[in-house]
């Protein structure tokens, strides 16, 4: 195989998927804290203007496994830059959006940005020293963990001075810069996996993921014994079946079961859905807790601005452990940081269960929880990289990332659930409420800590990745009759 002229050196490719990833991570949760503001804005009502989170949560879902397995194929320098020009177009259609529709559409078109996380660590493999990948992973893993904690952050200063659609405007103008910096300055993929889209197994694929996401997001407004929601959950179960007898029986897979099946990866994926449960709740439901009014008898009556504030332990936390991460796996295995890191959630989610009564514990408790997601995240992509073919990275840790998105919207869900069941008068939930919500979220998070206990490491994660290398390179002989 040819090699492919570098355009730039391996420090600009970085900061170029950094700002990409960073970025998108950073929408994710931006968006959250200001929805009345953009409901009073648009004059919608509630239930509509949830749209503006499910309609991204269900775009991303199914563009990052999709578009990353298209990046393995025909090049992932060439994907990132469509990716990032979709997320851009997203954010300029976002900042003008004249209804609620519009917005919800542009939301859509942000989601495709998704890809930008598995394409870039396949980028990382690709490109960089076999002694410097594990670290370049981890450290872009903690820029995306701790972009969506900026998100909830930045949110209040940047609409109590801007207006909300400024909480766009920003993100097109940078977005687009990168995007332009992508396609000058980062090298053609040299590595390629030769095969065709399988559009059967694309369509299942998105089918069984809208299928199960939307009945989840919007199960406590519809009710989880409607019609709706159960008629949406038999149907998923029923594509997620023919989806993996689709997969199974095609000489062109959409995503290589044989790879899913490996133990590195189904372990890692294991702990994404029950790490992802615990993790996206407590995004949700932490500002939620500071921000109740003091009359409630429990939290601190916080501003957005002061709840984004309270989150800073949470995300200095994440992004110092992922830096270290990297660094630290020359002595500590990435299994040995994934169980590290699961135990220091299970001690926040437990702390925050027994002591919330001060600002001071919140920020301890969220402190402990972004060094637990910052040495998850990192070590939970290095176990997928290490573990894959080199063709089949961005397909592996796209499916990676969404199934970390499908074990959040549950765990969310579930805990709302819990969280809302007895209200007060006003509708403000009770402490007690939060109180058996971190108490399952601590369970979750013993659940996690159990799972990365079956992660593979040491001789065995090294004879898996062996025999994966050499599934990959039999599958490319297999294919390689199609591609041509």
């Amino acid at each position: 195989m040819t090699q492919p002229i570098r355009r730039g050196s391996r420090r600009l490719t970085f900061l170029v998927l950094a700002a990409g990833a960073g970025f998108f991570a950073m929408l994710q949760s931006l968006i959250t804290p200001v929805l009345p503001t953009i409901q009073h804005d648009l004059h919608t009502s509630q239930n509509t203007v949830t749209w503006v989170l499910t309609a991204y949560l269900l775009s991303a879902s199914i563009f990052t496994p999709i578009l990353g397995r298209v990046g393995d194929m025909v090049g992932k320098e060439r994907m990132l830059v469509v990716s990032l020009v979709a997320l851009a177009l997203g954010c300029l259609l976002a900042a003008v959006a004249p209804s609620i529709g519009v917005l919800i559409l542009a939301r859509v078109v942000q989601g495709i940005g998704g890809a930008v996380f598995p394409l870039s660590f396949g980028i990382i493999r690709d490109e960089f020293p076999a002694a410097r990948v594990s670290s370049a992973v981890a450290t872009i893993s903690a820029i995306i963990a701790a972009g969506g904690g900026l998100g909830v952050v930045l949110a209040g200063p940047i609409v109590a001075a801007l207006g909300y659609r400024w909480l766009f405007w920003i993100p097109m103008a940078v977005v687009g810069l990168t995007a332009l910096a992508a396609h000058r300055l980062v090298p053609e993929s040299p590595v390629r996996t030769p095969g065709r889209i399988n559009w059967a197994a694309t369509v299942l694929l998105s089918g069984w993921l809208v299928a199960l996401l939307l009945p989840i997001s919007k199960g406590a407004t519809w009710g989880w014994t409607s019609g709706r929601v159960l008629g949406l959950l038999g149907l998923a179960v029923v594509l997620l079946l023919a989806w993996l007898v689709a997969e199974v029986r095609s000489a062109n897979p959409l995503i290589d079961m044989r790879m899913m099946r490996l133990p590195g990866v189904w372990t890692t994926n294991l702990v994404a859905l029950l790490y992802g449960g615990s993790m996206f709740a407590i995004y949700a439901f932490l500002p939620q807790f500071v921000q109740t009014p003091t009359s409630a008898g429990y939290g601190f009556g916080a501003s957005v601005t002061q709840a984004g504030l309270l989150m800073l332990p949470m995300l200095v936390g994440m992004f110092v452990a992922g830096l270290a991460a990297g660094r630290l796996e020359a002595r500590f295995s990435a299994k040995a940081q994934l169980a590290t890191g699961a135990a220091f959630n299970v001690l926040a989610a437990a702390m925050l269960t027994v002591a919330h009564d001060t600002r001071w514990q919140v920020g301890v408790a969220g402190a402990l929880v972004g060094v637990g997601i910052g040495l998850a995240f990192a070590s939970m992509a290095n176990l997928i990289v290490a573990t894959v073919p080199p063709g089949q990275t961005g397909v592996a840790t796209g499916m990676n990332a969404n199934i970390r998105t499908i074990g959040g919207a549950i765990g969310a869900a579930v805990v709302s659930s819990v969280v809302t069941a007895h209200p007060q008068a006003g509708g403000i939930p009770r402490e007690a409420g939060f109180t058996t919500g971190f108490l399952l979220l601590t369970g979750i998070a013993v659940a996690a800590a159990l799972a990365a206990l079956l992660v593979p490491s040491g001789r065995r994660a090294a004879g898996r990745r062996g025999r994966a290398r050499a599934t990959g390179a039999e599958l490319a002989t297999e294919l390689a009759p199609a591609a041509r």
